[in-house]
């Protein structure tokens, strides 16, 4: 891409505060946008192939709320990511990331996190310490089980469909704000889906398909009366 297009996309975010540059085979972070470290509130990177984030830049985007590099190559992200401290989504959706930083519970900000395609084995503890997170897609992951810790999630919404889970704490019943859970084609026998989502938690849309029973014995459980109740309301509230 030429340096007069970059310069001229440059110019357009000063006066917008939105950078948004698709589909260009960038294979790095554009070091020109360090001149607009104070003004950026929006970056779309996504449909590159940017391997890295600059440790020296990346973090230095006081006022960014939104940061797109879904379709990438990342492996790793940088800790000084996570000193965006006005960030509310980051999407990062259909790369190589197979953990988080250490440091990823300081974007005290973050609503919205999407990390769907990449190759984590495991739920990202750090995502406990997130309060203002409302949705969380981890969908199309190599996690395998759900631990404890997930109790503390203040999550709306958990995608999880298309992992390899074959346990679930019964801890997931304990997320204060949990409605919507996800765990479409997983490895879950019905036997280590814990009844309390059911019949003691907040949850009132579970999408289960595509695991190692038939939905209709999911119906037999006890506690699936109450789960129905609660997802009648929700529905009559949407109506």
């Amino acid at each position: 891409m030429g340096n007069s297009a970059l310069r001229a996309h440059v110019e357009t975010a000063q006066k917008t505060g939105v950078f948004q540059l698709k589909d260009r085979g960038l294979t790095e972070f554009p070091s020109e946008l360090q001149k607009l470290i104070s003004n950026l509130r929006t970056i779309d990177l996504s449909n590159n192939k940017i391997e890295s984030l600059p440790p020296m830049i990346i973090g230095k985007f006081t006022v960014l709320k939104s940061l797109s590099l879904n379709n990438n190559k990342l492996t790793v992200l940088p800790e000084e990511l996570c000193n965006l401290k006005k960030l509310e989504m980051l999407s990062l959706n259909n790369n190589h990331l197979r953990e988080l930083p250490s440091t990823f519970g300081q974007l005290a900000a973050l609503k919205t996190l999407s990390l769907s395609g990449n190759q984590l084995r495991a739920l990202p503890p750090q995502l406990c310490s997130l309060r203002h997170l409302d949705v969380v897609d981890l969908s199309k992951n190599q996690i395998r089980s759900i631990p404890d810790i997930v109790g503390e999630l203040q999550v709306i919404e958990l995608n999880l469909n298309q992992n390899q889970i074959s346990q679930i704490s019964v801890k997931i019943s304990c997320c204060p704000r949990l409605k919507v859970l996800r765990l479409e084609e997983n490895c879950l026998e019905l036997s280590m889906l814990p009844q309390s989502i059911l019949s003691d938690s907040q949850i009132c849309l579970l999408a289960v398909e595509g695991n190692l029973f038939e939905i209709k014995k999911l119906r037999e459980l006890e506690g699936y009366d109450k789960y129905m109740e609660r997802f009648t309301a929700t529905k009559k509230k949407f109506a």
